[in-house]
């Protein structure tokens, strides 16, 4: 009778009932948006580039600090901006506190009640991002916390999935249901067979999410939350 009952519900759903659930972390569970454009925006100031809007940053965002900063500076100068970004963010964080986004407390419990596996992948630095689940008193959540840099290549390449997943007995597919803010997740999400839901705190550009259409999106968590307590009662 259960497994009638949850076949129902994959089908009224379209998703299968999650094995996994993989977290963004950055807008995410963290609400740090401010901080991160003040700190980009320091960075290109430092590297003699004029500030972007908030919009060109949303279009642009996603990416590994690495990434971007070898993209934008080169091999040679990369390094230079990535310590001005991650100090000046550090810096702001101390100064503003960072906030949890509203309902993801919630969320995480209803997930952990229910048994389901949960880690993150995250394109902050892998070290800063163990101690910011830490602060946030989530380490006992997650199985897996991979941040930039600690798979063979960043997100939305599939090695930090396969990484955050090391161990489980969990491969990626439909039934890892992986939840971010960016268009990038989405196309870690689609990259990898996973379902991506998608979080809108900062929607990303509709023209980015075109080839990477996320199965499920949410206003907030609230609603993200109300969409999990009806799937498994």
């Amino acid at each position: 009778m259960e497994s009638a009952l949850m076949s129902a519900a994959a089908v009224k759903f379209k998703l299968p009932k999650p094995r996994a659930v993989l977290f963004d972390w950055d807008d995410t569970v963290v609400n740090n948006w401010n901080i991160g454009v003040d700190a980009i925006n320091a960075t290109l100031m430092h590297m003699g580039m004029e500030p972007w809007s908030e919009a060109e940053i949303r279009r642009r965002s996603g990416q590994s600090a690495r990434d971007a900063f070898v993209i934008l500076f080169g091999e040679e100068r990369w390094q230079e901006a990535d310590k001005v970004y991650y100090k000046t963010f550090l810096k702001l964080c101390k100064e503003r506190g960072v906030k949890l986004v509203d309902g993801i407390e919630d969320v995480l419990a209803a997930l952990a009640r229910a048994g389901v596996y949960m880690g993150v992948v995250s394109n902050k630095r892998g070290d800063l991002l163990r101690e910011d689940v830490a602060r946030a008193g989530f380490t006992g959540y997650f199985s897996g916390i991979v941040g930039a840099g600690d798979a063979a290549a960043d997100k939305p390449d599939a090695a930090p999935v396969m990484l955050a997943l090391e161990g489980s007995g969990i491969a990626p597919a439909a039934d890892v249901w992986f939840v971010g803010d960016s268009h990038t997740d989405m196309m870690c999400a689609h990259r990898t067979g996973c379902s991506g839901i998608l979080i809108e705190t900062k929607p990303p550009p509709e023209d980015l999410l075109l080839k990477n259409q996320p199965a499920r999106r949410f206003a907030t968590h609230g609603h993200f939350m109300e969409f999990i307590e009806e799937y498994f009662h």
